[in-house]
């Protein structure tokens, strides 16, 4: 029963751990269709952070379905579940320190919203926009095409609905732009917004 939980307070405070590390943690969630870029962008963003000395990890969508969320499917409720999951770990990664990265669909604006709401402050929403036929075009696990021929239910996009971020942080033109561009621009706004002040940045 939760009235026999009591939340225990740490030692060490997340502001202690961010000293340590000489960067702020926050949470920076990549969201957009299969196929926009999202992993891809996210990974590269870290490799940059990482070997310039920050703490990093990222959660990205299929992993995360091997493991933490292996038992849920792809309706509307368990894609909900899935991101409140999501967003709690985030959370608590966020609390230990690290600049934690996120690539998920993420469909819904309520969801995103929730975890943002979580984040208090620190959660950067990143739209990976890339138009449809580019994302089917890219399609190299074939899933576009399955879902076309109606062997994936509920697949964003096509049978299910993705609804585009309306006050994102940053739009990022995945379907346009060169990948380390892409990465060149989260970075000069993650130096324009203060969160990583004593790092001189090697790119």
């Amino acid at each position: 029963m939760k009235e026999n939980i009591v939340w225990h307070q740490p030692i060490i405070s997340r502001q202690q751990r961010e000293l340590q590390n000489g960067h702020r943690s926050f949470i920076l969630w990549f969201t957009g269709l299969s196929g926009a870029g999202k992993s891809t962008l996210a990974h590269r963003v870290e490799e940059i952070l990482f070997q310039n000395g920050c703490r990093t990890y990222v959660l990205d969508g299929d992993n995360v379905r091997h493991g933490l969320c292996s038992d849920l499917g792809f309706s509307p409720e368990q894609r909900k579940e899935n991101i409140r999951r999501i967003g709690e770990t985030a959370k608590l990664f966020m609390d230990a320190g690290v600049i934690v990265l996120t690539a998920f669909i993420s469909p819904y604006r309520a969801d995103r919203q929730m975890v943002r709401a979580l984040a208090a402050g620190e959660f950067i929403e990143i739209f990976c926009n890339a138009p449809l036929r580019v994302c089917e075009q890219r399609d190299v696990k074939g899933l576009y095409l399955k879902a076309r021929q109606g062997e994936i239910k509920e697949f964003t996009g096509i049978s299910s609905a993705y609804e585009e971020p309306q006050n994102p942080e940053l739009i990022i033109m995945t379907g346009e732009e060169d990948l380390n561009d892409c990465a060149d621009r989260i970075i000069a706004y993650l130096h324009q917004r203060g969160v990583l002040p004593n790092i001189d940045f090697v790119i």
